[in-house]
Formats: C-alpha cells, structure tokens, sequence
C-alpha cells in the first residue's frame, strides 16, 4: 500500500503570530520586518493585495504604509520559536512521525492512518491547531512529499478546500499538476525553471510525462527522483527513515546562535527526554548576551 504524506504550513506565520496576541489586527494589513527591520519578511493577505512583495525593503513602500494604514512589526523571533513549538507539540497529538521542514512547516506520515478519511483527519488537525493555538493552518495530503507540497499550494488558494486538499487517489490529480507552474514544483529553482520552460515544459503535469533521460542529463539523479514523485513513487523518506537517528536543529538570528543552538538542543532534548526523531531548539537576539560564555562548549 503506497504511503500518504502531509505538508502543514502556517499560513502567514510571523503575521499570525502577531494577531493571536493581538486580535484588533484581524482583517487589516500587516507586515513583519527583518531583523534591523530593513525589509519585509512576512505580510497579511491583505498586505499581499496591496501589492507589498516579500523582501521589499520597508523604505520603498512608506507611502503606502502610510495611506493605506499597514500595520508594520519588528521580528520578534522568541515569541516565534514557542508558537512553533506549541505548533509542532500539536501535530504530535495526531501521529508520532512528524519531519519538522522549518519553523513554520512540518510533514506528517499518514500511511497508518489511511483506513480513515484523509480529508477528515486533516481538518481535525487543521481546527486543532487553530483552537489550540490560534494559528491558521494549510495541509496538503498526497503519496508523497512532492505531491504534497503542491496539495498544500493549492489549498492555501482553494476556497473550496477549506485549507485541506487531499489528492491521494485523487481523479483531480492531473488538474492539480496542470495548474501549479514548473517553477512552483518543490526542488526546482530558478535556473532549472528557465531551462523546462525553454524545452516546452511549463507546468508539473509536463514535467511528470517528461522523458526520464532528457530530464536526468540535466538533472541528474535528483530530477529522476522528483518524475517518480511526481508519478506517486515516494523517494524522500523522513530523516528518521533515512537514519533512524534522532536529528537536533538550531535555530536563530545568526549563523554563530544557531550553532549555540544546535549544540544546546542536544543535552536539552536528553534532559527533558525528547524521543522525537527531531528536536527543535531556538535562540533569539535577546538571549545573546546570556550564552555568549558558552560558545566554549
């Protein structure tokens, strides 16, 4: 029986973060600013409808901040990194297998759940986190990882979806792949894009159908992988597949409180008996000063 995957992804997360502790923002523009608070890293929908682009630095945009009222946040990675968490201590509620992708997105493995209805189960999951936490959420449901990402596109968009889009076995499959762009497809950047759309390949459909040799000459073993997920052959396993060794991830602001943070997560996870195949463990700015006498460690 082939596998089924899901993608969670929180929908605008820094923004989100920001209206769950303050609900007046429901509705209203916002956008969140880097670090030095130099350009737009996270926006509303309707900051999105005004046309603001991600990584626009914020003083090209003022007069429009300023006329149509967007509300405009600094990063506030702390309170980031423990709504992720309470994100990612949610999903494990609803299976063990969980590969955290990022802060705001983890994949799911599903397959001993598919006597049930996919469908349902991921609003289940979908409700619970927002109940629980306050943050809207996206699920993608496929065969595998690939098809999953582009199941959670679409059910970001998809007002029929509802946020949960399930195309294992799906008849919609092929319509799903025809509408989603080469460049959208998860693994394939700019460079690899420009060259599809050269040889008449411009959505996922035509590239699922491309032929196997044309597309390994150009990108290798990797492209080969990415047709068979594409087809539903699942090739990415989670890490805890791969290895079967619990993985620890630093996350902060810098390059050096990242690795800080990596070498924390460990001791920390054996501390409080993390068994998770991975265990995610921040740092803000504000704690910089703190474990600056541990960089010796």
């Amino acid at each position: 029986m082939p596998p089924a995957f899901a993608i969670v992804d929180c929908n605008n997360f820094y923004v989100s973060c920001e209206r769950v502790f303050n609900p007046r923002l429901a509705g209203k523009p916002v956008v969140v600013l880097s670090n030095n608070d130099g350009c737009v890293v996270a926006r509303s929908n309707e900051a999105k409808a005004l046309g603001i682009k991600m990584g626009v630095p914020v003083f090209q945009i003022s007069s429009l901040i300023k006329t149509h009222k967007v509300q405009v946040f600094s990063s506030n990675y702390a309170l980031y990194a423990d709504m992720s968490q309470r994100i990612m201590n949610t999903l494990s509620r609803f299976t063990p297998d969980i590969e955290i992708y990022s802060i705001d997105e983890a994949f799911l493995d599903l397959s001993q759940f598919k006597q049930y209805d996919l469908t349902d189960y991921g609003h289940k999951i979908r409700s619970s986190i927002k109940q629980w936490t306050g943050i809207p959420v996206s699920i993608g449901i496929a065969e595998t990882k690939t098809l999953a990402k582009i199941a959670n596109k679409i059910a970001k968009k998809s007002v029929k979806a509802e946020g949960v889009l399930n195309l294992t076995a799906s008849p919609y499959l092929n319509r799903a792949l025809e509408i989603t762009d080469v460049g959208d497809v998860w693994g394939i950047g700019h460079s690899y894009s420009s060259f599809l759309e050269k040889h008449g390949i411009h959505n996922a459909l035509q590239l699922r159908d491309a032929d196997d040799k044309f597309i390994k000459k150009k990108m290798g073993i990797t492209g080969v992988r990415l047709l068979q997920e594409l087809r539903g052959v699942s090739c990415y396993a989670s890490i805890k597949q791969w290895t079967g060794i619990p993985v620890s991830i630093g996350i902060a602001e810098t390059k050096t409180l990242a690795k800080i943070a990596n070498k924390i997560a460990k001791p920390v996870a054996a501390y409080f008996k993390v068994s998770e195949p991975i265990f995610l463990f921040t740092l803000s700015r504000v704690c910089m000063s703190f474990f600056e006498r541990l960089k010796s460690i």
